[in-house]
């Protein structure tokens, strides 16, 4: 409740009142928090909202983070507020979180020689420290929050109960699936939190990346790491978007465009597992020259079906194939209403193709996402997350390859890439061999075709033969029927103990015992009965309308 209490706080100083006013107060109070007084009324709307949720604090933060993946859903000036949202706090005290080291790594003392109480970065779930390890091998130590995971989860919690809220209140939000997207980040979220996670992801992308020259993954060490401490391989250099100091390096900025987006390109359309926050501080250049990856924590996931369908969507893009991206899409399960096909089919056209003709210097791949993302959200187009999420990544890496190099074409560089992935899915030796397997499997089925034939046409000359016809329609008529005919029933049972107690009242003689008490008991079982039918049709008829609804 003290929570609740600070969020209502938040939105009230922020000037939305209005939000705690339907949200949380009865009928008769609301009207209550109407007049909120932001800090600043001359700031919009969504920037108001942005600078409230970073005022809430890490799980809000995160979540307004993620959601600005999802351009289908909102619109672009609030999705540019979230893209700004800042995750940074003020580091702790080493005395604070120390403790945290002592629970998570019993004896730590002894495994390291030297840990600098100075953080070299901060974050609202945890802080680095840079350290050096019994052997002399210097490495970069990431301890989570005190207290950060309970803080979560009773967020996480109200979040939840304020995303059915929502739906309750706001009937027309459920085009946006709230309990979904707090499902969806709470999971995510979750998986941040458990940095054993964070330091199995680092292994398999460093195992995938080993085949690509000049790429570097950091080395965990397990042995001083849990689930609350992650030790990791130290790692100096620039950011890879300070094009000035990679210069200064004596590196060529358009060569490390080249290999990160390669890297990028193997992560995704081949291994199905790709690094998922690629904003420049996480993307180091060392003084090596080695393009170096850090913090693994967010990290996705494409299964070989979701993989080739992808593939196909972006090569659709690329070659400017609305019928190969419309495929993808239904293949995505992603929908749209008949009547809006060919609308959003002569949209998307023309979208590809004012991108196509683009010069080299003119492209942007990330632009052309946000504009793809307005069209789905003009057709109320229900979008997977992973897919949105997908694209902002190859936003982002796009956006930085064109930072080093102004004339890196997204799709010059990805069509020879995709095509041979096309090839390969269609001609290699796997594809191959799948193919011929299901050509032999069909040419069985064909030679089974005489036999199945003959075997139906004996059944039917010896009369053998049995139809079930199963008719949704026919099945809630008999259910519709049956109920009618048990109220029926019900009625005339109730009708003759009224009309048999009565009988008896009238023929009976006073003198009779027990007459008053039979006839009166006759009453109140027809009482009940009728009650229990008025009850068990009102009940019916709300699961009815319910599911209707």
């Amino acid at each position: 409740m003290k929570r609740y209490g600070q969020i209502a706080d938040i939105l009230v100083k922020h000037g939305f009142g209005i939000v705690v006013d339907e949200l949380f107060l009865s009928r008769p109070r609301r009207g209550y928090f109407r007049r909120g007084r932001p800090e600043d009324l001359e700031l919009s709307a969504y920037e108001r909202i942005r600078r409230a949720i970073e005022e809430l604090g890490p799980t809000f933060i995160k979540f307004g983070q993620i959601m600005s993946t999802r351009r289908e859903l909102f619109p672009p000036e609030l999705i540019n507020e979230l893209c700004k949202l800042q995750d940074q706090v003020p580091p702790l005290l080493f005395s604070e979180i120390r403790h945290v080291l002592d629970e998570a790594i019993p004896g730590w003392e002894e495994q390291f020689a030297h840990i600098d109480p100075l953080p070299i970065a901060a974050a609202s779930l945890s802080q680095v420290h840079k350290g050096v390890l019994a052997d002399g091998k210097v490495v970069a130590v990431k301890i989570q929050r005190p207290g950060i995971e309970e803080e979560i989860e009773t967020d996480l919690l109200i979040l939840t109960s304020l995303a059915e809220r929502i739906e309750s209140v706001f009937p027309t939000s459920h085009v946006f699936n709230p309990t979904g997207l707090v499902r969806e980040f709470s999971a995510q979220i979750r998986k941040e939190l458990d940095f054993t996670r964070d330091g199995k992801n680092a292994e398999r992308i460093r195992r995938n990346m080993a085949s690509i020259e000049g790429v570097r993954v950091p080395q965990i060490y397990w042995q001083v790491s849990s689930r609350r401490v992650l030790t990791m391989e130290y790692i100096t250099g620039v950011r890879i978007d300070d094009v000035d100091a990679i210069c200064r390096m004596g590196f060529i900025p358009g060569e490390i465009a080249e290999r990160g987006f390669k890297a990028y390109l193997k992560q995704i359309m081949v291994d199905g597992f790709f690094h998922g926050d690629p904003h420049p501080g996480n993307l180091v250049i060392m003084p090596d020259g080695n393009l170096a990856f850090l913090d693994f924590g967010i990290c996705m996931v494409l299964r070989p079906q979701r993989r080739d369908t992808f593939i196909r969507l972006m090569s659709g893009i690329v070659q400017t194939d609305v019928d190969e991206c419309l495929i993808a899409f239904s293949d995505l399960g992603i929908s749209i209403a008949s009547e809006d096909k060919e609308l959003f089919r002569d949209d998307l056209y023309l979208l590809l193709l004012d991108y196509a003709e683009y010069e080299v210097q003119q492209y942007d791949f990330s632009k052309m996402t946000i504009e793809l993302s307005e069209i789905l959200r003009k057709y109320n187009m229900r979008v997977p997350g992973e897919l949105m999420r997908l694209l902002k990544v190859i936003g982002m890496v796009g956006d930085i390859a064109l930072a080093l190099d102004p004339a890196f074409c997204f799709s010059t560089r990805a069509r020879p890439y995709l095509a041979d992935l096309m090839r390969e899915k269609y001609f290699s030796t796997e594809a191959i061999r799948d193919e011929i397997r299901v050509g032999i499997h069909s040419i069985r089925s064909l030679m089974r075709i005489p036999e199945q034939m003959n075997a139906a046409l004996s059944r039917v000359s010896e009369g053998r033969i049995r139809i079930d016809i199963i008719a949704e329609d026919i099945k809630r008529l008999k259910e519709t029927m049956d109920r009618s005919t048990d109220r029926i029933m019900v009625g005339l049972i109730t009708s003759a103990i009224v009309v048999g107690s009565s009988l008896l009242l009238l023929a009976a003689d006073y003198t009779v015992p027990y007459v008053y008490i039979i006839a009166l008991a006759g009453y109140g079982i027809a009482a009940l009965v009728g009650l229990y039918a008025v009850f068990h049709a009102f009940f019916l008829a709300r699961r009815s309308s319910y599911r209707n609804r």
